[in-house]
């Protein structure tokens, strides 16, 4: 599966599911440009791959703007810049919904309009959800409403441009094997009392096969998405889950 002359933006490239996306196109011969909020982050991703890097903020709109007048014309795109929260619906704040629906969706509508515009000819849409956009979980409401509303956003542009060349889909993994994750056992052990390894076993528990997911298998289904095997897969969402969803 070669990408040579083919040119991918990643949003959220500075680490976990982004970063291995960013290694496995780039193995995969395509031009790599990946952006994040933090340029430390970025350069440790990019410089071994010989990848370009671009500091934005996908919820900003005037900054996804200048993300895809400094990446130049894009082929792929891959809006998998997000974050997550967690806490019960009663003690949430408008601020940490807003925050949530910003990066989650906000980004991702944001992302794949400016990606529209620039496409010359064929393109590839992709959004990492999360199984989170295909089912409900506990204290995590404002995140599983952005992750849905990310469903509803590719099924609705992947009808808008089915005769265009263009294919939008999302990849809904389960809980990742990434630092996002890593954070999240550290906020149920401090929220529970249990050590790191029985909050890390909660999170392995909500898979059928009762582990977490690995970043290169996210990036799998990237490069099968956005290769030509896949020009037919439009609108789709791959549930990375174990047979959760």
């Amino acid at each position: 599966m070669s990408f040579r002359g083919k040119r991918v933006l990643i949003t959220g490239g500075g680490s976990g599911a982004g970063a291995d996306l960013a290694r496995g196109f780039a193995e995969a011969g395509a031009e790599v440009v990946i952006s994040g909020r933090r340029e430390d982050a970025l350069r440790v991703v990019a410089e071994p791959l010989g990848a370009r890097w671009v500091q934005a903020d996908v919820s900003d709109e005037g900054s996804v703007a200048a993300m895809f007048r400094a990446a130049g014309p894009c082929d792929i795109v891959i809006a998998n810049a997000g974050a997550a929260d967690s806490g019960v619906l009663a003690k949430t704040t408008l601020a940490q919904w807003n925050a949530m629906i910003a990066v989650n969706l906000t980004g991702v509508f944001l992302t794949f309009r400016e990606a529209l515009g620039q496409f010359r000819g064929d393109g590839r849409l992709i959004a990492v959800a999360s199984t989170a956009g295909l089912k409900g979980y506990a204290k995590v409401a404002p995140y599983a409403a952005a992750k849905h509303g990310v469903v509803g956003l590719v099924r609705s542009l992947a009808l808008e441009v089915a005769r265009k060349g263009i294919t939008v889909n999302a990849i809904c993994p389960g809980f990742l094997d990434t630092p996002m994750t890593a954070h999240s056992v550290e906020v149920i052990a401090g929220k529970t009392g249990k050590s790191l390894a029985e909050a890390r076993a909660t999170l392995e528990g909500l898979s059928p096969q009762g582990r977490l997911y690995q970043p290169s298998e996210v990036t799998a289904a990237a490069l099968y998405l956005a290769s030509g095997a896949a020009s037919g897969v439009n609108g789709a969402c791959l549930s990375i889950s174990g047979g959760e969803v």
